[in-house]
């Protein structure tokens, strides 16, 4: 049974929404979801090292880019961390196409990263596609 560490920040509830169903899809495929709030004083990287994989979910934020006083230096403390783990992105957004995420995977790439499956971007609360989608994402990181 795989450990799928689920690290997150959510301003609207929205990405928080998503989260919980990213852990419903790990259980329903027999894992063991750990949700933890992005908090950069609770050292998620080291809550995370005994998982097989991560899901990490951010809103897109300002100018669609990442929450970058919270949610940013958490993942930051977690990337150099990743190697070896399914690795997969979740988030919502209100406004723009998606470039946040375009972005956020891109340089992911850029830094040796495997993302294991298609992101999954919700437009304000998950719908019923959505919640779909957040399940899938967490059976696959299984």
């Amino acid at each position: 049974m795989g450990k799928v560490a689920i690290i997150y920040w959510s301003g609207s509830g929205n990405t928080e929404a998503m989260a919980a169903e990213v852990a419903n899809g790990v259980k329903e495929a027999g894992g063991e979801p750990v949700l933890l709030f992005a908090d950069p004083e609770k050292h998620q990287e080291l809550e995370m090292a005994g998982c097989d994989a991560v899901a990490f979910g951010c809103p897109a934020m300002g100018a669609e880019e990442l929450e970058d006083t919270v949610f940013l230096p958490v993942y930051e403390a977690c990337r150099p961390k990743l190697g070896g783990k399914k690795v997969a992105f979740f988030g919502s957004y209100g406004w723009g196409d998606g470039e946040w995420m375009r972005t956020w995977e891109d340089q992911a790439k850029d830094a040796g990263i495997i993302l294991a499956c298609d992101s999954v971007l919700c437009n304000e609360a998950p719908d019923e596609e959505g919640v779909a989608a957040c399940r899938a994402l967490g059976k696959t990181l299984v």
